[in-house]
């Protein structure tokens, strides 16, 4: 079907459904509404004029008027139904959107977990280096004691030597 702007929807469009999609957008047009108003002045002019008499130009009238009405209701039942399709196309293609915002969701909340837990493991790795850290200053302050412990025990050695 065609829609409003003149495109297809995807669907097949039948030549009788196109003539009725130029009826409508025809009939809702500023030339239409002068075109009407052309003919029903005409009507009442001819009857003043005496080419018709009142009775026969009051017939014709009412009873063109009449089957205009009856179509025009069909072409807004048509516009309508037509609109409703569209609508509910519309309302599935939001309830699919708004599934794949739930998974999305879903995904984004899954990445967060695991971000969480890369960050603790991030932080442990952090404790890990900062007691490594300690325990490396507490081996250079060690071996420095016992660096100073040899070289003092090398001086008295050298001293009992000497003796």
């Amino acid at each position: 079907m065609r829609g409003m702007n003149g495109k297809t929807n995807g669907t097949k469009e039948y030549p009788l459904e196109a003539l009725t999609d130029r009826i409508i957008a025809w009939i809702g047009s500023l030339s239409s509404l002068v075109v009407h108003t052309v003919l029903f002045a005409a009507f009442f002019v001819f009857s003043l004029l005496g080419v018709i008499s009142w009775g026969l130009m009051l017939l014709i009238l009412t009873t063109v008027v009449s089957l205009e009405a009856i179509y025009l209701a069909i072409f807004i039942q048509m516009t309508v139904n037509r609109h409703s399709t569209e609508l509910e196309e519309v309302s599935e293609d939001i309830d699919e959107i708004q599934e794949d915002m739930d998974e999305i969701q879903e995904d984004v909340d899954e990445i967060q977990e695991d971000i969480d837990e890369i960050q603790e493991d991030v932080d442990d790795i952090q404790e890990d280096d900062v007691k490594d850290a300690e325990r490396r200053e507490i081996q250079l302050v060690t071996l420095a004691q016992l660096t100073k412990d040899v070289q003092r025990v090398l001086r008295d050695l050298e001293t009992f030597k000497k003796q």
